[in-house]
């Protein structure tokens, strides 16, 4: 990874006199603002399928091990211009001479390495609104980078892709223009293979800060350019599973699972296949085969033809996956050429769950459930959009050890190894489309794209780019329209396609409400009174707070209040923290000026390193000369920029801790325990209790074992009040409830649960009542002689003074 942001020195005189040369305009509108192309050549989207060599290497799941893949990640050469009139002549040619280019790290954000000014923005564009036009000075990012195809892929088709590109580009291979792509967290594919030549080859890529796709962006983000994901080639056979969907569902037994996979056999090659066969197996944890099947390919495909193949079979004593219990299967999908060969063998994690939505409920495996979320953005206080895996596990794990159970992709698909984490560690995902025109909310209108014919194409894309892609991720339990941008056809478009596509999953979509298109209906900020008045109406589908607690400042101080409504109204779904993680910017703390002002580039030297180090600050909105900005908006996450959690996440965890005590007896000392999770009884974890007095732990001792079922409560039998020692002093008791065993989020004795109950106090000597005292006289009055409301609290000689205006003493 590189170093964070400003390890160069930001030049602001650079300009198109830079060395680039004026280009000849095209005829029509360029790709970036004609609503006509919103993608070239690029491929149908489709599962991320890696092709692997053999099945330990698609077992282990690990794509770098695979000879079939390539990734191109690395030190590019870069060349910043402020706008496409300003790019050199002739830069995609593989023979540019591109030596005294700089050099850029892939994947990154060029803001965050000087080449124009990182932008903070909740929604405003940060560009005047005229769709499809974007602004004339348009800075543009050329890429170039040298590459060599493996040998063994000579009678390959070989597909480069882009995980993410912001906000769009044209790509070039040895001086091949193969394509153009625009949707900035979405992939994109191009079939590269003609383009290829022996030994070297140059892959030019020119990426467009602003593009008519930057219109559907207007998310509450950092507003920063460049290739900020993976780059990388595959190498196809030339009979290929293209492309599969798998689907599951359960059979009235409720222990046999239905798997039911539909595969796409494409032949890339210029002749008929062969013949040969596709075999498919299925193995558990453990590698036990649970199911085979086999299909030979006759007759033969002919060029370019795809066929498509379905597996239906039963699985017995399947093992369910859900967030509290995420058991993962492999489908391994083996190509046997003609000779015997094997060709590729693919993998796709199996979860087995159905979703459904009944009686103002979601049902995963027919339990209901409650969404207990937070919403994130990808974001790096180092690097920006680019997150590393690490800190994605780091995310993971802090989301599971507070008790966090779902996260809505806010407001964009994910770096797909998210996706594969949330599979694996168990946590629900609502995946959102990229879509969101809150900033023309500033003209009128924050739907006025959602109505207008011209642009349903654009809408629809983004739906269908992410369904085709995450389509195959148990994790993935809703799919979101987008966030904030009003409500309309294209809207309705966008749902059609996807209940086409997907009737597995239902479909969100807060600013359509209540409308026929969503299945859940949902709310940002509503009051406490207001869900429980949702609760409380016969609507057949669930509510749920898509966001609410905006973690900033001092608030989520009444999360409590919220989660006793969810608990009490089975038609509330639960609701998701706006949001995550701070998301601010981390630089070297070199000067006063480097943290405020009009220069974000004082205090750093022209070598590119900081004159001084004494430290780092975080910057936000504004601090880098940003306009129009939203300044601190963007801290409003329940952890740091560096990941440190705040104490309202602990007030979070403790609002959600699926183990509540309900009440204990003072003269019994029964306690009723209720258990708060979906699907776990309280087997997995050991209670114990401590006796406090003054803070000093008096005795303690274990819980009998809890069989407690999801959603029930049970008695158990703790020391009465009567057994308290005679020694004054204020006592309490307190029960915690520990992990059992480890699980990959959290060591064994990790504590899930606690609760103190106050015992009150043994005094040594009955206290006399004292005599109380006379109040003393208190006036009060309001003077109105002034231009602000006024009220006076006089007590003997002191004033209190409150502003009835501004609530200020």
């Amino acid at each position: 990874m590189s170093e964070p942001m400003f390890s160069r020195t930001y030049e602001p005189s650079r300009s198109e006199n830079n060395g680039c040369s004026e280009q000849r305009a095209a005829a029509g509108p360029p790709d970036w603002a004609n609503l006509a192309v919103l993608e070239r050549n690029a491929q149908p989207s489709r599962a991320d399928l890696i092709p692997y060599g053999g099945t330990d290497d698609a077992l282990a799941g690990e794509r770098e091990r695979s000879p079939y893949f390539r990734l191109l990640n690395g030190s590019w050469r870069f060349r910043y211009c402020e706008s496409p009139s300003a790019v050199p002549e002739g830069s995609e040619q593989a023979d540019f001479a591109d030596e005294r280019w700089d050099l850029l790290p892939v994947p990154s954000n060029w803001q965050m390495h000087g080449y124009g000014i990182p932008h903070y923005s909740s929604c405003p564009y940060p560009f005047p609104i005229d769709p499809p036009q974007v602004p004339a000075n348009n800075p543009v990012g050329c890429y170039r980078v040298a590459f060599v195809v493996p040998d063994g892929w000579k009678d390959r088709n070989v597909r480069l892709l882009f995980e993410g590109v912001d906000s769009a580009f044209h790509v070039w291979v040895n001086g091949r223009l193969l394509g153009y792509g625009q949707g900035s967290h979405n992939t994109f594919e191009f079939d590269v293979t003609d383009a290829l030549r022996p030994g070297l080859n140059v892959l030019a890529v020119r990426v467009y800060q602003w593009s008519d796709g930057s219109y559907l962006e207007s998310q509450d983000k950092w507003r920063l350019s460049g290739i900020f994901r993976d780059v990388y080639l595959l190498a196809l056979p030339a009979v290929t599973v293209l492309d599969a969907f798998v689907k599951t569902s359960w059979l009235p037994d409720g222990e046999t699972a239905e798997l039911d996979v539909s595969l796409q056999i494409s032949n890339l090659s210029r002749a008929p296949s062969g013949g040969g066969r596709i075999e498919a197996f299925l193995a558990d944890a453990e590698r036990n085969v649970a199911l085979a099947a086999e299909w030979p390919l006759a007759p033969s495909l002919l060029p370019g033809e795809v066929r498509e193949l379905v597996l239906r079979k039963p699985v017995a004593s399947a093992k369910p996956w859900s967030a509290e219990a995420p058991n993962l299967y492999v489908l391994l999908l083996k190509v046997i050429d003609g000779d015997g060969r094997v060709a590729e063998v693919k993998r796709i994690a199996v979860g087995f769950r159905d979703i459904r939505i009944e009686a103002g409920r979601m049902l995963v495996n027919g339990r209901p459930i409650v969404v207990k979320g937070v919403n994130r953005n990808e974001f790096d206080a180092r690097f920006g959009c680019v997150t590393t895996k690490e800190a994605m596990l780091e995310d993971i794990l802090l989301m599971k050890r507070h008790h966090i159970n779902a996260v809505r992709l806010s407001h964009y698909p994910n770096d797909p190894r998210w996706l594969d984490l949330c599979d694996r560690y168990g946590l629900y995902v609502i995946d959102e489309a990229d879509l969101e025109t809150h900033g023309f909310h500033f003209v009128g209108d924050e739907g006025y794209l959602a109505k207008q014919p011209a642009w349903k194409e654009a809408f629809v894309q983004r739906a269908r780019r992410l369904v085709e892609r995450d389509k195959n991720h148990p994790s993935v339990i809703v799919w979101s329209l987008g966030n904030e941008s009003g409500y309309g056809p294209n809207h309705d478009a966008m749902a059609e396609w996807v209940r086409q596509r997907d009737g597995t999953r239902p479909i969100h979509y807060e600013r359509a409400y209540d409308a026929p298109a969503v299945d859940i209906v949902s709310s940002m900020y509503p009051a406490v009174g207001t869900i429980v008045e949702e609760g409380q109406k016969d609507d057949p589908r669930p509510f749920l707070m898509c966001e609410f607690g905006h973690a900033m400042g001092n608030s989520t101080g009444n999360l409590k209040e919220y989660w006793d409504a969810i608990y009490a109204y089975p038609r509330l779904l639960g609701g998701l923290i706006w949001e995550w993680a701070d998301m601010a910017i981390e630089v070297p703390e070199t000067s006063a000026a480097a943290r405020k002002g009009s220069d974000p580039t004082a205090g750093f030297s022209t070598a590119g390193a900081p004159q001084e180090n004494t430290g780092k600050v975080y910057l936000y909105g504004g601090d880098f000369g940003d306009e129009p900005h939203s300044g601190p908006f963007c801290l409003d996450g329940l952890l740091f920029p560096d990941r440190t959690p705040k104490a309202s996440l602990l007030e979070y965890k403790k609002a959600i801790e699926p183990v509540k005590v309900i009440s204990w007896n003072e003269g019994t000392g029964a306690l009723v325990l209720e258990n708060r999770y979906d699907f776990s009884t309280l087997a997995h974890l050991k209670g114990e209790w401590t006796l406090y007095r003054e803070g000093a732990s008096l005795k303690s001792g274990q819980l009998p074992l809890l069989r407690t079922q999801p959603g029930q409560r049970e008695t158990i039998g703790l020391p009465s009040k009567a057994e308290l020692p005679e020694e004054p002093g204020e006592y309490w008791l307190r029960i915690r409830f520990l992990l059992r065993e480890g699980t990959p989020w959290a060591a064994s004795g990790f504590e899930i649960a606690w609760s103190d109950l106050p015992l009150g106090s043994v005094s040594a000597v009955a206290p006399e009542s004292p005599l109380a005292p006379e109040p003393p006289e208190l006036q009060f009055a309001i003077d109105e002689g002034t231009a602000a409301r006024l009220a006076v609290v006089r007590c003997k000689e002191d004033a209190f003074i409150f502003d009835l205006t501004q609530g200020e003493a």
